[in-house]
């Protein structure tokens, strides 16, 4: 079992229209992005890795998703998080992760 490990970070949301349905991420920066790469190892189906959220007083839980492009990895915000926030793309947020 990983020993339990919180990053915090402030990056901006931004939405990715080219599916069906859009979906917002806030990308991961990448020396925390480093970091947890080298403390899990071990990743899920697709390179996902398990995490607790936070953004305000909103919590959940999700996976962060790998970004080939940049070796960093993207956090899923839903839409009640994002309304509970008041964050609409191009906006920034503080985000807490918890790993482990």
């Amino acid at each position: 079992m990983l020993p339990q490990q919180t990053y915090r970070f402030e990056a901006e949301l931004w939405l990715y229209a080219a599916a069906r349905a859009p979906w917002h991420f806030i990308p991961v920066p990448a020396d925390i992005a480093r970091q947890i790469r080298f403390m899990t190892g071990r990743t899920r189906g697709f390179g996902s890795i398990r995490v607790s959220a936070r953004i305000g007083e909103s919590r959940w839980s999700t996976s962060l998703f790998p970004d080939k492009a940049t070796g960093s990895y993207f956090l899923p915000v839903k839409a009640d998080v994002r309304r509970s926030a008041a964050i609409a793309a191009g906006d920034r947020a503080s985000v807490g992760l918890t790993i482990g």
